[in-house]
């Protein structure tokens, strides 16, 4: 029995050392149920955030839906509004015939409007043509003038040339016989030599202020180491001798040619009148020069030379001089002979004359035929 017993003491804890393997098991089990349990919650959660977020993007996508569908419909008011608008318009337009006819109007205006510009530009170069001829008379008529009042030989040559070249511009077969006048206008300007009269006028002031310089009074004694001069000054008195003679120098003057012609020595007052009557007939001669009057000019420088010779001595310097210069002067032309341009203005005249006749006629027969 005791063989038996044994066994199974023995076998008593082989029972019980199985238990703590079973555990085991049981715990690995719990920790992957755990485990397990947090994966579904991560999932869980996951899947509640993907969720919301999907949410999210569909209210942000109504919204901008609803966004764009206000934006649609206050497009299609407007479009609304433009078609009543068009079609507003539409039922104001006239009607197809009406639109032809007036296509057809406004095509016979443009046609009108292209005719009356051509007429307007013929007339206006008709009115430019007539006021170049007109300018042409008009420098004929001024040259003519020129002429007569100041005889400004060179003014009313270039005036004649002005008028020749506006008839030239015309190239009218008519204007032959003007034209014809005015080359021989022209030739005779040309042949006529223009007095240098301000160069006479110059002449003439330069002259006028050396006669304002001319000087006549009687020339003083100089100490010059004569024997009279030094037996005063060798006397007790000399003082008075030296300033006696220096007075007497002045009235007394010793003249070894005695044969030639002596001039009376001016002083003072007459020597200022004889400058000033001299002066005065310089002046008298250039206004004569300006104005082209040829008697007044001889006599002015006549006039002058007159009072030069009779008042002071030609053997001055300045006064010999003078007198030669007056006598220069005084054969100078002072006034030419101008050629007469009445007949160069009367054919210009006249060709003026038949071009508006020549325009007048044609422009009758034009009224008569637009009363009917």
């Amino acid at each position: 029995m005791s063989e038996t017993v044994l066994p199974k003491e023995n076998l008593e804890p082989r029972l019980e050392a199985p238990a703590p393997t079973s555990t085991e098991p049981s715990k690995r089990r719990g920790n992957s149920l755990v485990i397990l349990a947090l994966l579904l919650g991560a999932a869980g959660v996951a899947a509640g955030g993907w969720g919301v977020w999907q949410v999210r993007i569909l209210l942000a996508g109504h919204q901008q839906q609803s966004g764009q569908l206000q934006d649609i419909g206050a497009q299609t008011q407007t479009l609304k509004e433009n078609e009543l608008q068009l079609a507003t318009r539409l039922a104001q337009l006239p009607a197809a015939d009406e639109l032809e006819n007036r296509r057809q109007l406004v095509a016979q205006l443009q046609g009108d409007q292209q005719r009356l510009s051509q007429r307007l530009e013929t007339v206006l170069g008709a009115s430019r043509k007539d006021w170049r001829l007109a300018e042409a008379e008009h420098l004929v008529r001024l040259a003519s003038l020129r002429l007569s009042a100041l005889q400004d030989i060179n003014s009313a040559q270039a005036l004649v040339q002005g008028a020749d070249e506006i008839l030239r511009e015309q190239d009218d077969p008519g204007s032959f016989a003007a034209r014809e006048q005015l080359a021989k206008s022209l030739a005779a300007l040309r042949s006529v030599e223009q007095p240098d009269r301000t160069g006479l006028f110059l002449q003439l002031a330069a002259l006028r202020d050396q006669a304002a310089q001319l000087n006549a009074l009687a020339p003083e004694y100089e100490d010059r180491g004569g024997s009279l001069l030094g037996l005063t000054s060798d006397s007790d008195n000399s003082s008075r001798w030296v300033q006696w003679w220096d007075k007497l120098s002045h009235y007394i003057r010793i003249d070894f040619n005695a044969d030639k012609n002596i001039r009376p020595l001016l002083a003072g007052q007459s020597l200022t009148q004889v400058r000033l009557a001299l002066t005065l007939a310089l002046e008298q001669a250039q206004w004569a020069a300006l104005n082209g009057e040829p008697q007044v000019y001889s006599q002015a420088l006549t006039e002058a030379r007159s009072v030069l010779l009779s008042n002071f001595n030609q053997d001055n310097p300045q006064s010999k001089f003078l007198d030669e210069r007056l006598q220069a002067l005084i054969t100078q032309p002072v006034s030419v002979m101008t050629p007469d341009l009445a007949q160069s203005l009367s054919a210009v005249q006249a060709y003026l004359e038949r071009r508006h006749a020549s325009i007048e006629q044609p422009a009758a027969p034009a009224k008569q035929e637009a009363r009917p």
